[in-house]
């Protein structure tokens, strides 16, 4: 076998499968979007090798807390789907919502998009999505990286994740140690399956179910497609987080993402505390019945799987639920009482 020629004046990135010039141009079209995000605190502009951000002087004895995730399998209901511009909002919520479960302020935020073929257009439409979800949690999206994989992807995949940063004092950090029997439980409302649980969901309703994107989610007149509800985009609530922490005493936060709820609760938990959690206190969002019967999914699998309607708990002392609930209204988060806390060894029961 011979080996293939050089094209006339030797080889290329270009011809490689790597575009220098798209790369160039779709940074010059998120330049706007990356800068409405930006906070007093940054420093510089688009371009630097890093990014800056003072701390200033506002807090006493500042402890910095970091997180990154991803947006797993619902990249690929977007890229199915041809529809860019929300789930990088998504990306946003996974971060800057696990941030908050330590009673952090969101600052900044980080983006890594690879791709198998850059398209400028689809780069500004992920970042758009990434942009509104910066200026919804108050954090300012200060640097990033795209990446083009020829060979390693094929064009039109993609793949994100975000890293987050934020700041809290070290007397109001929220580890759980003050989770105390007979606290209640609130579930703050999720519409949807936010990002976890794609690969179950895409098997169900693609593999199994036989649906498109473009078919009815369930058989009722006026449900949305299936395209619709998996890339409905995620609950933010970091700021409904902050109001809280603001007005009344949190013992705890969970973000529950992969693992559902007892794989993420019994993070919070302490060693001499158990949550129980009501099943039946909360209405569970019409996909999820739809995945579970489909699939003839059990029970339990689906509380490991999925949030179920449920996009965080906290934990707060049973004279300030009330209250608690009324602050989460106020700032347009729905919350209700989904249990308790009772003495036990740190483990989740769902009844």
């Amino acid at each position: 076998m011979s080996a293939a020629s050089p094209s006339p004046g030797g080889a290329t990135y270009a011809a490689a499968g790597v575009s220098i010039d798209a790369g160039e141009a779709a940074v010059d079209r998120i330049k706007s979007q990356v800068r409405s995000t930006f906070r007093p605190e940054v420093l510089g502009d688009i371009g630097g090798f890093g990014g800056l951000f003072a701390l200033g002087s506002r807090f006493k004895d500042p402890v910095l807390v970091s997180t990154t995730d991803g947006v797993g399998t619902k990249a690929m209901v977007a890229t199915a789907a041809g529809k860019f511009d929300t789930i990088g909002l998504d990306l946003v919520a996974m971060c800057v919502d696990d941030l908050v479960c330590q009673g952090a302020e969101p600052l900044f935020f980080l983006d890594y998009i690879s791709i198998g073929k850059l398209d400028p257009d689809h780069v500004s439409e992920l970042v758009a999505g990434v942009a509104e979800g910066c200026r919804q949690s108050g954090c300012a999206l200060i640097g990033g990286e795209m990446a083009e994989h020829p060979g390693a992807m094929e064009p039109g995949e993609f793949d994100l994740v975000g890293f987050a940063v934020g700041v809290v004092e070290r007397s109001a950090i929220i580890d759980g140690s003050r989770v105390t029997p007979g606290d209640v439980l609130l579930g703050l409302a999720s519409p949807g399956l936010r990002s976890n649980g794609y690969s179950l969901a895409r098997h169900v309703l693609f593999d199994i179910a036989g649906r498109s994107l473009g078919d009815p989610a369930w058989d009722d007149s006026g449900a949305p497609t299936v395209a619709e509800e998996l890339l409905r985009p995620s609950v933010i609530y970091a700021p409904a987080i902050a109001a809280l922490t603001s007005e009344v005493e949190v013992h705890s936060v969970a973000h529950i993402t992969g693992g559902g709820i007892g794989g993420n609760l019994n993070r919070v938990l302490s060693p001499v505390t158990d949550a129980v959690v009501d099943r039946g206190s909360w209405e569970m969002p019409r996909i999820f019945a739809e995945i579970q019967r489909l699939g003839e999914i059990s029970d339990d699998e689906m509380a490991k799987v999925f949030n179920l309607g449920v996009g965080m708990i906290v934990a707060v002392p049973a004279a300030d639920a009330k209250r608690a609930i009324d602050v989460l209204a106020a700032v347009g988060q729905r919350a209700t009482v989904v249990g308790e806390i009772v003495d036990g060894s740190g483990q989740v029961h769902l009844t």
